[in-house]
């Protein structure tokens, strides 16, 4: 038990580290935040596959700090909340499609990409051009990064899931 307990928390470090460092990887970055990386969700996503949804929530909130560290935009509390620790979070419900692992990659970017677009439309409003309703702004603006960072993310999480040993219940 207490070994299980250890390994668990040893990958989570290892998961919140690695999605950090390919986080830094941009192969896009629009001007307001947001990128296409090197598939920094995936080490959180395979986290969540192997130990379950709770262990993927911790390590994607805390994947979300790192990132507030590494790269902070802070206009207001809410914003901060949304932005970082939740939108990070969600990744982890990936953790419960772990019989249909591509659903859950889909699930967590999905629930990240709600969670930056209702920030977009509170906090952001202003950076839409004029005539542009903040809700199509915003939707477009955070689908333009999200939509191929979960692509990249099913195909390399789908890769890792074949190439390492498969996470507990699958």
């Amino acid at each position: 038990m207490k070994s299980a307990r250890t390994r668990r928390l040893v990958e989570s470090g290892i998961a919140v580290a690695l999605s950090a460092a390919l986080g830094l990887v941009k192969v896009y970055q629009l001007p307001q935040g947001g990128s296409i990386t090197a598939g920094s969700m995936v080490p959180v996503f395979y986290l969540s596959l192997r130990w379950g949804a709770r262990t993927g929530v911790v390590a994607g909130a805390l994947l979300g700090l790192v990132n507030f560290v590494l790269e902070p935009v802070f206009v207001h509390p809410a914003q901060f909340l949304l932005d970082y620790p939740l939108a990070f979070g969600v990744l982890g419900v990936a953790g419960l499609f772990r019989k249909l692992p591509w659903l859950g990659v889909v699930a967590g970017g999905a629930g990240r990409f709600l969670s930056h677009y209702v920030s977009g439309v509170v906090f952001f409003a202003q950076y839409a051009p004029r005539g542009t309703s903040p809700w199509v702004y915003s939707a477009v603006y955070n689908g333009s990064y999200m939509l191929p960072e979960v692509v990249v993310s099913v195909v390399l999480t789908l890769l890792v899931l074949r190439a390492l040993p498969a996470p507990e219940g699958l």
